[in-house]
Parts: structure tokens; sequence; C-alpha cells
């Protein structure tokens, strides 16, 4: 492949990404999560895109398929199962990553006073192509909480990522977000997140989110977000994704 048909490739991969349109309605669309699980018996079905746009590299999931399920009373199983894509100066990759699993228990009950709060642990499972996801188990283990005052909400909180065999590559995240209800149809939020340098390459990181969701009906929904790295010059990341729940 010549050339021109490479960049002419890259480019319609690029633009299919946007059209489509990141690593959780909370959560989607943003990095940072919430301590609210499905409701009993409920299901929650995203079909979505999660992009990182770099100068030297871009990666994305093309789509990825995300079920969230009430199993308990306050508590949730979780999925995601990406088809991932990366373009970098040594060509473009597409193929199935990471699969990641999870559990989410909301230990405390919102009141008047006190916030809701929960736990979410997740594995990230390395169960693809390896130069599109995870090449070795990554655990993470957060705390989330969260509070409402009418039309008003925000949670946020941290945790840390772990991976077993190259405890080096240990990380940890922390975030918040702020959403309002405009309308039964129209929510808009926004968040700042910060994660802290491994003792390998990656640096400490932060950045900022913007994005909401759309109410079509009770049960379809519109999700997307568009976010800015502050300390990585020209780093662009984005959501944009369906979520059906019943």
């Amino acid at each position: 492949m010549n050339r021109s048909m490479r960049c002419s490739r890259n480019a319609a991969l690029a633009i299919l990404l946007f059209a489509y349109s990141e690593n959780g309605i909370a959560g989607p669309p943003f990095k940072t999560d919430d301590p609210q699980p499905v409701d009993f018996r409920h299901w929650e079905f995203y079909l979505a895109s999660v992009q990182q746009f770099e100068r030297s590299e871009s990666d994305a999931t093309l789509p990825h398929l995300e079920i969230n399920y009430g199993v308990l009373p306050d508590v949730q199983v979780h999925l995601v199962a990406p088809m991932g894509y990366v373009r970098s100066t040594e060509g473009a990759r597409y193929g199935y990553s990471s699969t990641e699993v999870g559990i989410k228990f909301r230990f405390l009950q919102e009141s008047e006073s006190v916030p809701q709060a929960g736990v979410f642990p997740m594995v990230e499972l390395p169960t693809g192509d390896k130069r599109l996801g995870e090449s070795d188990l990554q655990v993470f283990l957060p705390v989330w909480f969260q509070k409402s005052w009418g039309h008003l909400t925000t949670y946020g909180g941290g945790g840390y990522w772990i991976t077993p065999k190259s405890p080096d590559k240990n990380w940890g995240y922390l975030g918040w977000q702020v959403q309002y209800d405009f309308s039964d149809v129209v929510t808009l939020g926004s968040e700042l997140y910060y994660t802290t340098a491994d003792k390998t390459v990656q640096p400490s990181d932060a950045g900022f989110g913007l994005g909401g969701f759309v109410n079509i009906d009770e049960n379809n929904h519109i999700l997307y977000s568009v976010g800015h790295n502050f300390l990585r010059t020209g780093s662009t990341s984005g959501y944009l994704g369906y979520q059906l729940t019943f």
C-alpha cells in the first residue's frame, strides 16, 4: 500500500471515530465514575467509542460493548468487550482488545446530609491483541462518592491501578464531576481528573472533560464528551455512545 493510500485509510478511520463520537449514566461518558449501581434486576447496555488522540498516536475502542446488570440490591456486575484501533507512525492496527469485568457495590445510602458511597473493583484481562490493550492483568480498586441537590449532582473519588506482574506500573487516579439536569431530556456536566506517575515511563497526568447525555425516551439515551489534557500538548479525548436501559 502506497503512502497516499495509507493516509487516505487513516483519515477515513479518524472520521469514523468522530462519527461514532474514553478507559461508564455516570461513568460514561466521563472518566470519573459514581457509586450508584444499576437497579436490582435491571440492565444497561452501551454501544460506544472511546478515543484518545495524540500527536504521534491515536487509539480508540471502535466500538465497545458495555453491559451492566443489577444482580442484587445495591450490587451490579459489569462487562466491557472492546474492539480496539491504534494508529501510529508504525501504521494502523484493529482487533479485539482487553476485556474488563467488575462489581459495583454501594455500601452507604445517600441521605439529606450524607452522600452515597460505593466501591467498584475492576479487572482488565489481557484477552486480545497485546498491541491494542493490556499485556498483563490489571486491577483497579476505587472508592466513589455522590451527592445530589435537586437538579444538581456531583460525584467522584479515586483509586489505585495495580499490575501484579509489574509493580512499577502501578498508578493512582483522582477525579470529580459536576452535572446539572436542565430538563428531563438534557443533562450537561464537566469533570477534572489527575493520575499519578508510575515508575516506568508514564508521567503524571491531568485534564478535564465536558459532556452529558440526551434522553430520547425512558429507555434510550445518547452520551457524549470531549476532554483535553493539561500536561500533554495536543492530547484530546472523546466519547460517543448509545445506552439502552430497562
